[in-house]
C-alpha cells in the first residue's frame, strides 16, 4: 500500500500555525455562522403550495357562490397533483444535493409533522361531521410549521405569516363558514407566497 503524502497537512499547518487561539475560535465561529445563515431553501415549495391552495380556495368559493356545480369540494383533489410534483422535486433535489445540513433535516421533519397532523385533523372532523370547524383548525395548523421554519432559518417573513394564520384562525370562528375560504386564500398569500418569493430572491442573491 503506498504511503499517504503528508504535504497537504504540512501546508495547512504552515498556513495556520501563526494564528492565535482567539483567531482560530473566531474563524470557527465565522464558519458556523455562515452555515447557519445559508439558505438551502429557495422558496419553490412555499410557492407551489401557496398558489395551489390559493387557487383551490378561490375556485371553491366561486363555485359555491355563483354556480350550481355539485360537489365543488372536489377541486381540492388538485392538491394530489401538487403532492406528486413535490415528491418528484424533492427526489431530484436530493440527487443534486451533496451536503444536507442539520437545519434542512429539522425543517423536513417539521413539515412531515404538519402533513400528518393535517391528515389526522381532516379525518377526525370528517368522522364527526364537523366540517364547519375545519378551516379554522387548518389555519391554526398552517401557522405551526410556518413559524418553526421561520425561526429555524431566522427568516422573519415566515414568522409574520404564521402569526397572520393564527389571527385568521380565530377570526374564522366569527364569520360565515363560506367566507373562511377567503381567509384561507389570504393566509397562504401572507404565509407562503410572499415569503416564498422573498426566499427565492435571497437564495439567488446568495448563489450569485
Amino acid at each position: 500500500m503506498p504511503l499517504l503524502s503528508l504535504q497537504p497537512y504540512k501546508q495547512f499547518m504552515e498556513n495556520h500555525s501563526e494564528r492565535s487561539p482567539q483567531e482560530a475560535l473566531q474563524l470557527i465561529e465565522s464558519m458556523i455562522n455562515k452555515a447557519q445563515n445559508r439558505f438551502g431553501e429557495n422558496g419553490t415549495l412555499y410557492l407551489l403550495w401557496g398558489w395551489v391552495i390559493l387557487a383551490c380556495s378561490l375556485l371553491h368559493y366561486s363555485m359555491i357562490r355563483w354556480s350550481d356545480i355539485k360537489n365543488p369540494e372536489m377541486i381540492w383533489f388538485v392538491t394530489w397533483i401538487a403532492v406528486a410534483y413535490q415528491i418528484f422535486y424533492l427526489a431530484r433535489q436530493g440527487n443534486k444535493q451533496t451536503v444536507r445540513t442539520y437545519t434542512d433535516e429539522i425543517i423536513s421533519y417539521v413539515w412531515i409533522v404538519f402533513g400528518i397532523s393535517g391528515g389526522i385533523a381532516t379525518f377526525i372532523l370528517g368522522r364527526n361531521d364537523s366540517w364547519i370547524s375545519m378551516y379554522p383548525i387548518i389555519l391554526m395548523l398552517y401557522g405551526m410549521p410556518t413559524f418553526l421554519s421561520g425561526a429555524i432559518m431566522r427568516f422573519n417573513p415566515l414568522i409574520y405569516g404564521a402569526v397572520l394564520c393564527w389571527i385568521l384562525s380565530v377570526l374564522a370562528t366569527f364569520i360565515d363558514p363560506l367566507n373562511t375560504l377567503l381567509l384561507v386564500a389570504l393566509a397562504v398569500i401572507g404565509a407562503w407566497i410572499v415569503p416564498g418569493y422573498l426566499l427565492k430572491l435571497k437564495y439567488k442573491a446568495q448563489q450569485s
